[in-house]
Order: structure tokens, then C-alpha cells, then sequence
């Protein structure tokens, strides 16, 4: 009996796991964030890294031990209304109302804006955005195809690229990464500005929709212990996310050096754009256009297959799963119009919601694979980390959004209250208070049972 996989096979499951994961947010947030932090990049990146890499890995490594089939699965053991409520709503925050629509808006803004007057962004948007999920949607009804060779060829190819802009940004550098002082927002605290930017890759979202496919795959290589497949899942994962690091750290580096340059600009598309002209020309802006709006191609791919084929088996007699794929394709395209900077500060109060959630059920599956199964502790820590992270959905709301709620600045005054709410963690010690009240409670049953 097989029990562990070649090196060959851990190295495949884990460049399909970052061919899953890697997409528009994961190049865009890097850039800017380094441009932004400047001479506190490092810092900034440490807290990036641990949202943005090392939570992906633990939400591996928890439904993997919790011999969680998916998502759906890890929410039921808090209740099977919740999951229908957390699974929907994570699938439409990384699918058709943020995630989906920023793969058109960051190939637009990286590829075709630079090469269009300004008066004319707005109907090159729609134009662009038509074409794009109009390919979308014929390869998510065969998405294998598109899926393997994108994965094998345009992958290794986006990758190749940006070491060669790497290697220029270090044979040549622009201006001294560490030279510029940092942006007010990473004057103080720059490791937990750091922390929260690493939501915006929704990485964690990501791997909790897509941890199933990863499992199916290492089962399917050969593994059939239960044991086996955790280990060869993780190991998997862990490649996959020491090669993020590796491209995060690149990213922010050459960030922080094109400051001293163009200054700051808009968004991450904005900077990746300015970098590739500044070593290559006209020539490098359109290599990095073409191979940037592939790479999102294959993530937009992903991530309607992904959401259609969830919400079909979620709710069969509603829609068909071809019908899922056409719905999420025309409101993803109508979303993507809006703008790539319009669209980041709309789903910021999704993720400041979702990413609590989401973080304390990984760590509750975590414990389960330890202490066994209590539903009373998922129900009371699930429970005291939406309460507060409620507030933290608020604190981030755009003003105009934020003007029409009763009582609004009352309740932002309630979540300010929290401890550490400042570092936009004010989840923490209600999540924390509701796991030990669910175990004592756990406790006191077992010991009436024992009676």
C-alpha cells in the first residue's frame, strides 16, 4: 500500500494548488503594499505573509485533519444553517461579487489602460470586460482543458517573467527599497497593516473553496489512509505556500524600489504596470498585459466553475450548473465596470467579516483533531467571533454606505471598545471567550453523562 507520494507528485499537487490560489490579488496587493510601506516593507511583509500564506497552510492542514470533505462539511459542524449562510456567502465574496470581477479589472488595468486615453477607459472597460468572461464562460463548460494548459504553460511563464524583473530590479535598481518612508497607514504598526492587507489576497477563502479538489488529488495519486493524505496534503501545501513567500517577497521589494520613481500610485495594477515600462519599455508593458490577463483568465476560469458547481450541489432544483456558470459570468462582468479601485473598497467589509470566521473555524477544526469533536465549542466561538466581527464590517464600511445606517457612529463607538479593534483584531478575545465557555459547557454535559 502506497503511503507517501514522490517527489514529482508533491511538487505537482503543489504547483496546481498555486496555480488554483494565484491570481489577480496576489500580484496587486504586494506591489502596492511595498510601494506604500517603504522603509517598513519588512515588517509589513511578515504580517502579510502569515494572512496570505500561513493561514492558507493552516486551513490545508485543518480540513485535512478533520477529514473535512469540503467546506460545506466544516461549516455543518457548527450547524447546517450556518454552513448554508457561510458557504454561500464565501463563495460569492471570492466568485461573482469581488474576486471574479478583479481578474478582469487587473488585467485591464495592467494591459489595455496604458495603451488608452483617459476619456476612453470607461467603454474599453465594458469592451474588454465583454471579451474576457465571454471566454470565461465558454471554457467553464470544458474547463479541464483550459485549466491543464494554462496551469503547465502560462504559469511557469508569468513566474519567468517576473524573475526577470526581478533580476533587473537587483542587477538595477530603481531607488533604494528601504530609502522612502513609510505612508501614514504603515507609520505605526506597519506588521498588522500588513496582517490585514494579506486579506485582500482572500487566500483563506480561496483554499477553504478549493481544499476538496487539493485532497481529491492527493487521494487520487495513490493515498488512501486517512493518516497519509493529511501528510501528503500538507507537505503539498507547504511547498505551494514557501512559493508564495518567495513571490511576495519579490513583489514588495521591487514595490518599495519603484517609489522613489513614480511615487505612489493608485493601485498594485498601477505599479506593476509602471515597473514592466520602466526596465522593458513598451515592449515589457504588453508581455506583462498578455501574460497577467491570461494568468487571471485561468483564475476566472477557476473560480466559476468553482462557485457554479458549489451552488448546484447546494441547491440542485434551483438552477443547473450551466445556468450558474451564465448568471456568474454577466454579473461578474457588470461588477467588473465598476473598477478595480471601486471593487477593492467594497469587498473589504466581506473580508473583515468572512476572514474572522473563517480564521477561528480553521483553528476549531485544528483543535478538533486533537481534543475530538465539541459542537458546543464550535457553536460559542463561531458565535462570538461574527458578534465582533460585525463591528469590524462596519469600522471599514464606505462612508456612504456607512451614512444611511441608524446609529452608525454608535456602533463604530461599541466596536472601538474592544480590545486590539485598533489593529483591526477586536475579534480575537470574543472568539476566545466563546471557545472556553463551549468547552466548559462541553464539560459540564460530559460529566452529567458520566452520572
Amino acid at each position: 500500500m502506497k503511503r507517501r507520494l514522490r517527489k514529482k507528485e508533491y511538487l505537482l499537487v503543489a504547483s496546481m494548488l498555486f496555480g488554483l490560489l494565484f491570481g489577480a490579488g496576489n500580484l496587486i496587493f504586494p506591489a502596492a503594499m511595498g510601494q506604500a510601506a517603504g522603509s517598513e516593507m519588512i515588517p509589513a511583509l511578515v504580517g502579510f505573509c502569515i494572512t496570505g500564506v500561513g493561514l492558507p497552510l493552516l486551513a490545508v492542514t485543518a480540513m485535512s485533519l478533520s477529514a473535512s470533505e469540503d467546506l460545506f462539511a466544516m461549516g455543518a459542524k457548527v450547524g447546517r444553517s450556518f454552513s448554508y449562510f457561510f458557504t454561500c456567502a464565501l463563495y460569492l465574496c471570492i466568485g461573482p461579487l469581488f474576486a471574479i470581477p478583479r481578474t478582469a479589472t487587473v488585467s485591464f488595468q495592467v494591459g489595455v489602460v496604458p495603451f488608452v486615453s483617459p476619456a476612453g477607459q470607461s467603454a474599453a472597460l465594458l469592451v474588454f470586460s465583454l471579451l474576457f468572461f465571454a471566454v470565461t464562460l465558454c471554457f467553464s463548460f470544458r474547463p479541464s482543458g483550459i485549466l491543464t494548459w494554462v496551469g503547465k504553460v502560462l504559469t511557469p511563464l508569468f513566474l519567468f517573467f517576473l524573475g526577470i524583473l526581478i533580476c533587473a530590479a537587483v542587477l538595477s535598481p530603481m531607488g533604494g527599497a528601504a530609502a522612502s518612508p513609510p505612508t501614514e497607514a504603515y507609520a505605526s504598526h506597519s506588521f498588522f497593516k500588513g496582517l490585514l492587507e494579506g486579506y485582500n489576497t482572500m487566500d483563506v477563502l480561496g483554499v477553504l473553496a478549493y481544499g476538496n479538489i487539493l485532497i481529491r488529488s492527493v487521494r487520487l495519486l495513490g493515498l488512501s489512509e486517512p493518516r497519509d493524505i493529511s501528510y501528503g496534503t500538507i507537505v503539498s501545501g507547504s511547498f505551494s505556500a514557501l512559493l508564495m513567500v518567495a513571490v511576495y517577497g519579490a513583489l514588495t521589494y521591487v514595490g518599495a524600489q519603484s517609489r522613489s520613481v513614480y511615487g505612489i500610485d493608485a493601485n498594485g495594477g498601477d505599479v506593476l504596470h509602471h515597473i514592466a515600462l520602466h526596465y522593458f519599455g513598451d515592449f515589457g508593458s504588453i508581455l506583462l498585459g498578455i501574460t497577467i490577463t491570461f494568468a487571471c483568465l485561468k483564475t476566472s476560469v477557476g473560480l466559476i466553475t468553482a462557485c457554479s458547481a458549489a451552488f448546484a450541489g447546494l441547491f440542485p432544483r434551483a438552477c443547473s450548473y450551466r445556468v450558474y456558470v451564465i448568471s456568474f459570468c454577466l454579473f461578474s462582468c457588470a461588477v467588473a465596470n465598476v473598477g478595480l479601485s471601486r471593487i477593492i473598497d467594497y469587498a473589504l467589509p466581506a473580508l473583515y467579516f468572512l476572514y474572522p470566521i473563517s480564521m477561528t473555524l480553521i483553528i476549531l477544526c485544528l483543535l478538533e483533531a486533537r481534543i475530538g469533536y465539541r459542537r458546543s465549542v464550535f457553536i460559542c466561538g463561531i458565535v462570538g467571533t461574527s458578534a465582533a466581527a460585525i463591528f469590524d464590517l462596519l469600522r471599514v464600511l464606505p462612508p456612504a454606505a456607512g451614512d444611511i445606517l441608524p446609529a452608525y457612529a454608535l456602533l463604530c463607538a461599541v466596536g472601538a471598545a474592544l480590545p486590539f479593534s485598533s489593529l483591526g483584531m477586536g475579534w480575537m478575545l470574543p472568539a476566545a471567550a466563546g471557545i472556553l465557555i463551549g468547552t466548559c459547557a462541553a464539560y459540564i454535559r460530559d460529566r452529567r453523562s458520566a452520572k
